[in-house]
C-alpha cells in the first residue's frame, strides 16, 4: 500500500509554490539577479549601439588573439546561430574581422583597432558600474559570490544527463 509521503501529490506539495517559489527558487533567483545587474550595464552598450551579446563578443577578442567560432561561444555563452548574426554585424561595422585559419573549417576573427577603441571606450565607461555594484556587496563576497557560481557551474556540468521525458524524480 501506498503512504502519504510516497504518494505523487506529497511529492508536489514539497515543491514550493506562490511567493516562497519566487523567493527560494535557484533559477529564479539566478535570473533576476543577472536582469538587475545587466540592466545596469545595458545602457553603455546601447549608447553605442550594440547588444549585450556583441559586447561580450568584442570583450573576448580585446585579449588580442584572434579566436575561432567554437572558442567565442564556450567563452560568451552564446549559441552558434546566434553568433554568426553577431560575427556578421559586427564585421559589417568594422568591429572584427576575419583572419586565416589553418583549418578551414573554421571561421576565426580578430579585433579590428575601430573595435579594440570602442570596446576601450565602453571598459572605462562600465568599469565605474562594475566597481559600484563590486562596492555595495563587497569585494570579498563579490570573489566568493563568483568562486561559488563557477563551482556550480563546474558541479552541474559534471552531473549526469537526465534523461528526456523524466522529472528527475525517483
Amino acid at each position: 500500500m501506498e503512504t502519504s509521503s510516497d504518494s505523487p501529490r506529497s511529492i508536489l506539495w514539497d515543491i514550493p509554490s506562490g511567493k516562497e517559489y519566487y523567493e527560494r527558487s535557484l533559477t529564479v533567483a539566478l535570473l533576476r539577479a543577472r536582469e538587475v545587474t545587466m540592466r545596469r550595464f545595458k545602457r553603455f552598450a546601447d549608447a553605442h549601439d550594440l547588444t549585450l551579446p556583441q559586447w561580450r563578443v568584442l570583450r573576448a577578442l580585446a585579449d588580442g588573439d584572434p579566436l575561432d567560432a567554437g572558442t567565442l561561444c564556450q567563452r560568451c555563452v552564446i549559441l552558434p546561430p546566434s553568433l554568426t548574426r553577431i560575427l556578421r554585424a559586427l564585421s559589417e561595422r568594422g568591429l572584427i574581422a576575419q583572419v586565416a585559419s589553418t583549418d578551414a573549417r573554421r571561421h576565426t576573427v580578430t579585433i579590428t583597432p575601430k573595435g579594440k577603441a570602442l570596446f576601450e571606450t565602453l571598459v572605462v565607461q562600465s568599469d565605474g558600474m562594475r566597481r559600484e555594484i563590486e562596492d555595495a556587496f563587497g569585494p570579498e563576497r563579490m570573489q566568493h559570490l563568483l568562486d561559488l557560481l563557477n563551482d556550480l557551474r563546474i558541479i552541474t556540468e559534471a552531473l549526469p544527463q537526465p534523461e528526456p521525458g523524466l522529472n528527475g524524480h525517483s
